[in-house]
């Protein structure tokens, strides 16, 4: 799995021009489900989203958690953070699984994130066309990949 994680003072998703969801103060995540994801991919990146100290705290350092500071997430699937642009122009999305893999496996990690977090997970609709806004605050963006865990 890989997730680009921007800390954010306000974040949306929109389809079709209606807001499916809306988040204050927390986590916007963008992931990518691949082939060789498991379960424990899964848990892996949820326990981290949650205890990823990038919240500052009364000295002004990163040392709070979304958890820590009541945050909310906000995440929307992106099949493009696989892309290989190796050859060529046009990017290549192989890496990335199709949906009859990816749907249960972003649902397991949605509910995986729910359980973490002690509360429900607002999120965009898997395979729809999404306009996805943001306020960045700091700005703070981070990628993980839970294969190449640093």
């Amino acid at each position: 799995m890989r997730a680009v994680i921007q800390r954010v003072s306000q974040a949306s998703v929109t389809i079709a021009g209606q807001v499916r969801s809306a988040i204050g103060r927390g986590l916007l995540v963008l992931v990518a489900i691949e082939n060789a994801d498991t379960a424990e991919d899964s848990e892996w990146l949820a326990g981290k989203l949650v205890r990823l100290r990038i919240f500052a705290d009364d000295a002004g350092l990163m040392n709070r958690s979304v958890q820590d500071v009541g945050g909310e997430l906000l995440v929307v699937s992106q099949f493009t953070l696989f892309a290989s642009t190796q050859k060529g122009n046009r990017p290549s999305y192989l890496r990335s699984a199709r949906p009859e893999v990816a749907i249960p496996r972003y649902e397991a990690f949605i509910a995986r994130l729910a359980a973490e977090l002690g509360r429900p997970i607002d999120t965009g609709e898997f395979g729809a066309d999404m306009e996805v806004a943001l306020v960045n605050d700091g700005p703070v963006t981070i990628t993980v990949d839970t294969k190449a865990r640093e």
